[in-house]
């Protein structure tokens, strides 16, 4: 099947665009943008989900207002024919400006919520090296390739009958593309195939931030052995760089000591992140310490990362159109119970006298000692 982008000289495989070079059910290619109020109120993440082998495209959004009412919406469609167009229903994708610009909408809708949202990359965009690579029982697990961005957003949010107007000052963004082989989403709900080895203990930790010189990137996934008692880090990447004129170049980050605290006290929200440090080692023989204050909380699990929510995961097939949405309270421990788990922290950063905003991602389950926890 041809499509507008087989006509430009990139291809990399014998095929047309409309097909990776690999027959993987588990291909996938990611969209995905988050943004807060830096003085709090307002958290939102959304993404577009691309499965050629699938033949799905799908989207969602999570809105967390002042952390109280948490509003969900989710669609999917079948993707061919139109496998070049980025809708789904009334939510849209759009590159602007190559590398620094893209725009992220959803239309009116019988679920509350609508946005317009822009993001204009504050430093160009930092390719994270290595390629996550993961290998489990001689199968490959995961083989994805990323590239994220730190940037300033603007437009507007409205949730039932309140409207959000995003500036460039006191609101704050990034966004994240990635595609390759991805064990997430539908695999977790089909049967029929091995279910993905359990490790004694996890820990997985993306930041992105961005102070008014410099920002920095690194993501990294450790795996607790109790065979070995120790750590294994399977994956991490990770660099320094610099807003755009600056002509800078980005330094790769060689290692990240990570000192993080966390809040147990609510049995429906165990290992909260509650800030901590990082010491950042650059291949350069340079250090820095940036310490981590969470401002903000979007709750991601009911979007389709990492959990089946009301019969809902990223890539799994839908019908050729359906959408839903919801609205729940977060104050309520039940309700917490069923969304708990994969979250965003807009957070604030501290590197001696100098302020930066981003995010932070952090998961530890399992067994990790490092932190004090002994199992699940």
């Amino acid at each position: 099947m041809i499509t507008k982008y087989d006509e430009m000289f990139c291809h990399q495989a014998v095929s047309t665009f409309d097909r990776p070079g690999t027959s993987a059910r588990e291909w996938t290619e990611r969209a995905w943008i988050t943004i807060y109020a830096i003085a709090g109120g307002g958290h939102l993440a959304a993404g577009f989900g691309y499965y050629p082998n699938r033949n799905i495209m799908d989207a969602f959004v999570c809105f967390t207002v002042r952390d109280k009412t948490h509003y969900i919406v989710r669609a999917s469609r079948e993707l061919r024919p139109d496998i070049d167009v980025f809708k789904v229903g009334p939510f849209s994708y759009e590159v602007v400006e190559p590398l620094k610009k893209v725009r992220f909408r959803l239309d009116e809708n019988e679920y509350g919520l609508s946005y317009d949202i822009e993001i204009e990359g504050v430093s160009p965009l930092h390719e994270e090296e290595p390629a996550q690579l993961q290998i489990s029982r001689g199968r490959v697990k995961e083989h994805i390739k990323r590239m994220v961005q730190s940037g300033r957003p603007s437009g507007w949010i409205k949730a039932e009958r309140e409207t959000f107007q995003i500036d460039k000052e006191s609101w704050v963004g990034l966004r994240d593309r990635s595609w390759g082989v991805r064990l997430a989403g539908a695999d977790f709900a089909e049967s029929g195939v091995q279910p993905p080895e359990i490790y004694d203990g996890q820990l997985f930790n993306f930041v992105l931030m961005q102070f008014k010189t410099w920002g920095a990137g690194f993501h990294i996934r450790e795996i607790w052995d109790d065979k070995l008692g120790a750590v294994r880090t399977w994956h991490f990447g990770g660099g320094l760089f610099y807003p755009y004129g600056t002509g800078k170049e980005e330094v790769e980050l060689v290692s990240v000591e990570h000192h993080h605290e966390f809040n147990d006290d609510r049995p429906e929200q165990q290992r909260r992140f509650a800030g901590g440090r990082v010491i950042l080692n650059a291949i350069d023989g340079t250090t820095r310490e940036v310490s981590i204050r969470p401002l903000t909380i979007c709750y991601q699990a009911p979007g389709g990362y990492g959990g089946y929510y009301k019969g809902f995961i990223h890539g799994l097939w839908m019908g050729p159109f359906w959408i839903d949405g919801y609205k729940l309270d977060v104050t309520d421990a039940e309700v917490m119970r069923e969304i708990w788990g994969y979250v965003d922290y807009g957070s604030e950063f501290r590197c001696g006298d100098e302020v930066g905003y981003g995010t932070t991602e952090l998961m530890v389950v399992g067994k990790y000692p490092g932190y004090g926890y002994q199992g699940y």
